[in-house]
């Protein structure tokens, strides 16, 4: 899979299209979708917190089954993944600044 991957890579610099530009992009779009997810979860999380506040001055019944530490959990890998596609980001850009300009 990997190999098709890398003959599509090939294939769209030989077709006028820079694989640079496309790698960036794609980049970008799953900053992007990670980000969401992550407003995502935290909007979760705060509606779960306001539910159990509600709930708790309602009556005296306490609920065990909390959800919230998988939602945590989950964002706390989201946040891994954006820091590591945001430090791939920065690589490429960094490596094409550095690229010797030609006249």
């Amino acid at each position: 899979m990997q190999k098709a991957a890398e003959n599509i890579i090939a294939t769209e610099a030989v077709d006028g299209i820079d694989a640079y530009q496309t790698i960036v992009s794609d980049l970008m779009c799953l900053i992007g979708q990670v980000q969401a997810s992550l407003s995502r979860i935290e909007s979760a999380i705060a509606c779960e917190t306001s539910l159990v506040s509600t709930d708790a001055a309602d009556s005296d019944i306490v609920v065990l089954d909390d959800v919230t530490p998988r939602y945590a959990k989950a964002g706390a890998a989201l946040k891994a993944c954006d820091a590591g596609l945001g430090a791939a980001l920065e690589f490429l850009l960094e490596a094409k600044a550095m690229e010797p300009r030609l006249n």
